[in-house]
């Protein structure tokens, strides 16, 4: 066999036969695309939610195979901004064999885009010239026109799954990503869900990826014995894709056999950096009843310290049937912030070991009376409230306008700004625009930095404010007229506007 770098493309399934697990998830995949074969079902997309390493895209690549469809996929390393996912739209609509039978069964291009829990910003779209200029590379001088990050992905996203004439399937490991944290995460998921079936996946059981270790360890040639598979599914979350890693790592330094004693020195040797989604994650910990158990999932939970310490804190108040267990659980929780604040006083980076390990241990000792029922954890509702307005529109602006990076003007020069637009008796003022319009802020971005809700009537009426101010300040900063030699900058910026009125040439949309 060809030597291949990597084993998990390698042994990717090609046909449906070779999939394990989450049956009853594939069979409703295997319907909805049998659907199209036949015509355009009501919901043009399905949305597949799940931990990473589940098979998610493999299930739609293998069943898309046996149909013999052509597959489009944009992942986590591609841009997902307007004009790439109009391009995908667009090579979906217009990819045909040569040899096409006009009379054979209809074939279909299946458009996959993974890990859409990664797309920034929110719904805010991108003009057509924009894209149009963005998909063929530069402008009527040549020069280069690229949208940055994710511009009006989400936005073009809704477009295609509103018009599409080809089956799109999107994957993401935690929905409330592709919704959104800010409080209009609501608006996000009403403007998908008419568009989309929504599937989630399970976790691999053990028999599942007992099967798969030991397909995959007969197609490379190499002996096993039972003991060494169990020990190998026993160290393994469920993860398809660690599994294959793990047995590549196992042979490369194999004598041709695997054995119990070299998964387990593997093992010990150093543990994989798994993680647990949120919920599933805060579940398992308010459940368990030993200190260490608790201090395990802690690490797990895909939540630094930091924000630990709040889901915990946010959750405590609504799960704990006691109010003492409450109040042991608060004095534990103020000291895990108080560690925190360590790393901005000195180098013990053992405070955010320790703060991490309390914020665990809150979440279970305190509690006397174990959970049987099943647990109703919620997202912080101020977390949701803090991160409107950390939008990236404002945070690449600032970056621009500082010179500094993207996650120095997010972590150090955003809650400085929020600060000073924000309500408050000795410092913010949300009515003082000055410093708002001077970086260049729409009233929406005002509004947000300063933790106004949009639907409220006295935000509007801030908002309208707003816009009387930048306009008269705009007025001042008018040119009155352009000098012959060297035209403004306005003048040279609103020429290709005025052009916007001729259609692009060629087929830029799928619908």
């Amino acid at each position: 066999m060809t030597e291949v770098s990597d084993w998990t493309e390698r042994h990717r399934p090609t046909s449906e036969r070779h999939l394990e697990g989450n049956e009853v998830q594939r069979r409703k995949i295997r319907a909805w695309l049998d659907d199209w074969q036949n015509g355009t079902p009501k919901k043009k997309a399905i949305l597949l939610v799940g931990p990473p390493g589940v098979g998610k895209t493999s299930v739609a690549r293998a069943i898309a195979q046996d149909l013999g469809w052509n597959v489009i996929e944009l992942n986590a390393s591609d841009a997902r901004n307007a004009a790439a996912i109009r391009k995908a739209a667009t090579q979906g609509s217009t990819h045909r064999s040569l040899f096409h039978d006009p009379n054979a069964k209809k074939q279909r291009t299946l458009i996959l885009l993974d890990e859409v829990d990664h797309i920034s910003g929110g719904l805010r779209a991108v003009s057509q010239d924009r894209i149009s200029k963005a998909m063929q590379g530069t402008d009527e001088t040549g020069k280069d026109v690229k949208l940055a990050g994710d511009s009006g992905g989400k936005a073009e996203l809704l477009e295609l799954l509103a018009n599409t004439k080809q089956p799109v399937i999107l994957a993401c490991n935690e929905i409330m990503g592709l919704w959104g944290k800010g409080s209009s995460w609501r608006n996000t998921r009403d403007r998908f869900k008419p568009h989309v079936n929504i599937i989630t996946f399970d976790r691999a059981s053990n028999e599942a990826l007992r099967r798969i270790a030991k397909r995959v360890l007969r197609e490379e040639n190499l002996d096993f014995d039972e003991a060494a598979v169990s020990a190998l599914v026993a160290s393994n979350p469920g993860d398809l894709r660690a599994l294959v890693r793990d047995l590549q790592v196992l042979a490369s330094t194999a004598d041709g056999a695997i054995t119990k004693a070299m998964v387990e020195a593997q093992a010990d040797s150093g543990r994989r950096d798994t993680t647990l989604e949120v919920f599933p994650g805060l579940d398992a910990l308010y459940r368990s009843t030993e200190a260490q158990k608790a201090v395990e999932l802690g690490r797990l939970i895909d939540k630094p310290p930091s924000e630990l310490i709040n889901w915990v804190h946010w959750n405590n108040a609504s799960l704990f049937p006691e109010k003492i267990s409450i109040r042991r659980a608060n004095h534990t929780l103020a000291l895990a912030a108080q560690m925190l604040m360590g790393q901005y006083q000195n180098t013990a980076h053992r405070s955010w070991y320790w703060s991490g390990q309390l914020a665990s241990l809150s979440a279970s000792v305190p509690n006397k009376v174990p959970f049987r029922d099943r647990i109703y954890s919620s997202y912080p509702a101020f977390l949701r409230r803090q991160a409107s307005w950390v939008r990236p529109a404002i945070v690449e602006r600032l970056s621009e306008f500082s010179g500094s990076s993207k996650a120095a003007a997010r972590d150090e020069l955003m809650p400085l700004l929020s600060a000073m637009v924000k309500d408050s008796p000795n410092i913010g003022d949300s009515t003082d625009f000055s410093l708002s319009i001077q970086l260049g802020f729409s009233a929406e971005e005002h509004a947000s930095m300063a933790g106004l809700p949009l639907s409220r009537r006295s935000t509007k009426d801030l908002l309208e404010a707003y816009n009387l101010e930048l306009n008269a300040y705009m007025a001042t900063q008018e040119t009155p007229e352009p000098l012959p030699i060297e035209p403004s900058l306005e003048s040279s910026e609103d020429e290709p506007k005025k052009k916007n009125d001729d259609p692009p040439s060629g087929q830029m949309k799928l619908f």
